[in-house]
């Protein structure tokens, strides 16, 4: 393939990257407006995210898998075409019904497409300066969508109406669909066969599915949920050791690199979920700060992880090594977190605020590196599967970040109130418990990188250096 054509095509990948990203952080802002106009109760709210969540985490693993065996450019196409008609149809929902179907159906589309676009990239650029510069940039899209998503959700929604945070995936889409069937090369897969692991499939799916709608939801019956969760996911492992055409190959898990990486990103993610949405929260719920004034505070952190996993990540790799790159940004982003647990009642953005933005940048050294630790391990007839794994294990872990962070800070907040503290102080108090356990699970992290990810033997495969 051309040198041109590679990278119109991982336009295509970051593009798709983009749109899952901010899908997620746009509707946040814009889901007070939704609820005015569509009649959610304020439980009902919830499952705008759960809707999108729950097919997109359980299905990951699964689209990826089918990637290797039916093709990944026609996985791609496929969910690409699913999300694009699902964001029209949520833009035209009148109730809430066929809203939170419409979600369900993003989620769909969502994880078929993000499933096999890291296994997709890593046979496009197969170069090590090549490869480590487009998981850099792709990288830089996902960081930046998040941020995105928050200033132009209050845009749209104040300017035009909620619909249109739907409506603006559908020319995307249609433009990505369109570049893809030039762009990207035809793959024709390992092929599906007779002993190709269905309920392997039924186990995984259901296994993913029924944990992440436990985590999201946290009802008075998650213990029940989770159980047969955790039951049907060690069903799967046991179908796995005895299927002769097994969905999920355990050899993938020999390299230590990318059972390492899956690891040290499921809790690096659970950690940052304390800065992606309760950092926010503290802005507006403490501080008074509006959905737009919000967005814009934040852009310092996107910027800086852009400018980071662009200009900076590539030649620190190819000077000291992915897992070094890595160690470095986990510091850095230990750091922003133990800032946090000192910040003040009424805090100052330039003194309080701005300094945890510039060390959130440390997330553009950790995320590219994870992504060239995590597929550097994988065979390329296991580049989807490795693609799917990866992207489970980072939404398992926004969502376990969601579910711990959000009650621990909770219950520390009503503990305060009921001491008698004011609503500021006693939400601060919350938010600090919630950073101090984000620092510790950034710290876990860490011991990961340095115990699991160490260097390996010089008689094995050297440390990936994915730039010059």
């Amino acid at each position: 393939m051309s040198y041109s054509k590679r990278w119109t095509a991982l336009a295509v990948l970051s593009a798709t990257g983009l749109m899952t990203v901010l899908d997620g952080s746009i509707v946040t802002v814009a889901m007070p407006a939704i609820q005015a106009d569509v009649g959610f109760t304020a439980a009902g709210l919830s499952w705008m995210v759960n809707a999108y969540l729950i097919p997109f985490g359980g299905l990951l693993l699964l689209a990826g898998r089918l990637g290797d065996l039916l093709g990944r450019r026609r996985m791609f196409l496929a969910g690409n075409a699913v999300f694009t008609g699902a964001s029209l149809l949520a833009g035209l929902a009148t109730g809430p019904g066929l809203l939170i179907a419409a979600r369900f159906l993003q989620g769909v589309g969502s994880a078929l497409a993000s499933a096999v676009v890291l296994g997709i990239l890593v046979t496009l650029f197969t170069g090590p300066v090549e490869r480590g510069k487009a998981i850099a940039i792709f990288s830089f899209t996902g960081a930046a969508g998040a941020s995105i998503g928050q200033v132009l959700g209050g845009v749209l929604t104040d300017v035009l109406s909620w619909p249109w945070i739907f409506f603006i995936n559908v020319p995307i889409g249609v433009a990505t669909i369109a570049l893809a069937l030039v762009a990207l090369p035809s793959d024709r897969g390992a092929g599906w066969s007779r002993s190709t692991d269905v309920l392997g499939a039924v186990l995984v799916t259901s296994g993913l599915m029924l944990g992440i709608y436990t985590i999201v939801t946290n009802g008075p019956h998650a213990w029940l949920t989770g159980t047969v969760a955790a039951a049907l996911l060690a069903g799967f492992i046991g179908r796995q050791v005895t299927a002769r055409e097994p969905l999920m190959p355990l050899r993938i898990f020999r390299s230590r690199d990318v059972t390492g990486a899956n690891l040290a990103q499921m809790l690096s993610l659970s950690g940052m979920f304390a800065f992606q949405v309760l950092v926010a929260l503290h802005m507006q719920k403490v501080l008074g700060y509006g959905a737009l004034e919000t967005g814009l505070a934040m852009l310092p952190a996107a910027v800086g992880i852009g400018v980071v996993s662009l200009f900076v990540f590539a030649p620190l790799s190819a000077r000291f090594g992915a897992r070094t790159v890595l160690r470095a940004g986990l510091l850095l982003l230990i750091a922003a977190m133990a800032l946090l647990t000192r910040i003040p009642v009424q805090a100052s953005y330039v003194t309080d605020l701005l300094p945890v933005m510039l060390l959130i940048s440390g997330g553009g050294l950790v995320l590219p590196a994870l992504a060239t630790l995590g597929m550097s391990g994988a065979e390329d007839g296991d580049a989807g599967l490795a693609s799917g794994l990866f992207n489970t294990t980072q939404q398992v872990g926004m969502a376990l970040g969601v579910a711990v962070l959000s009650t621990l800070a909770a219950t520390r907040t009503d503990r305060l109130l009921t001491a008698g503290a004011d609503q500021a102080t006693a939400l601060t108090g919350g938010y600090r418990l919630a950073f101090a356990t984000s620092a510790g699970l950034l710290a876990t992290a860490l011991l990961v990188a340095v115990i699991v990810l160490r260097r390996p033997a010089r008689t094995t495969a050297p440390d990936p250096v994915p730039a010059t």
